[in-house]
């Protein structure tokens, strides 16, 4: 019979493994494409994308992720146990590298794109705009690629070494 806490980090492995490969796929196709279209082509993209991932599926698994994650560090909480000390190195990572940056960084940037109009800008404001989000929108997601890939690890590597005493 499962555990709470297996359970528990079980689904926050599911969660993670889910907005890693989210960041994965932006990070590795994209954006790439996403750079290959024009100024005004690109932001519009951008607003899109950016509009429609703001679902109830997304929420639940980024929030979802945060939740399981601090629930699995407090339920295998032993100072004394390095698997505590993985799922702790994956709660702090997703924390601080996925949930925070988004909030802190990408975010604003979005809310930055998604009030500029552009039905109205001229080509110099697109070129403008689209150079001030760009690149520090991709920077940041590259960062929440590579925290949300260490916090998966660590639940892997968890998950893979450490078996739960029956």
């Amino acid at each position: 019979m499962l555990k709470l806490q297996e359970i528990t980090l079980a689904a926050a492995a599911i969660s993670s493994a889910l907005i890693s490969g989210l960041f994965f796929a932006y990070t590795f196709s994209v954006n790439l494409g996403l750079h290959k279209l024009d100024n005004k082509g690109y932001l519009l993209a951008m607003q899109h994308i950016n509009k429609e991932i703001l679902n109830p599926t997304f929420y639940s698994c980024f929030v979802g992720a945060l939740i399981l994650l601090i629930a699995s560090s407090i339920l295998y909480y032993d100072i004394h146990s390095p698997r505590f000390y993985l799922i702790l190195c994956a709660c702090i990572s997703y924390t601080i590298g996925v949930f925070i940056i988004t909030g802190a960084k990408n975010v604003p940037l979005n809310n930055q794109l998604a009030q500029f109009d552009l039905s109205t800008a001229s080509e110099a404001a697109i070129h403008t705009m689209r150079t001030s989000f760009e690149k520090p929108w991709v920077f940041w997601n590259n960062i929440r690629t590579i925290c949300s890939f260490i916090a998966l690890l660590c639940i892997i590597i968890n998950l893979v070494f450490f078996k739960s005493k029956s």
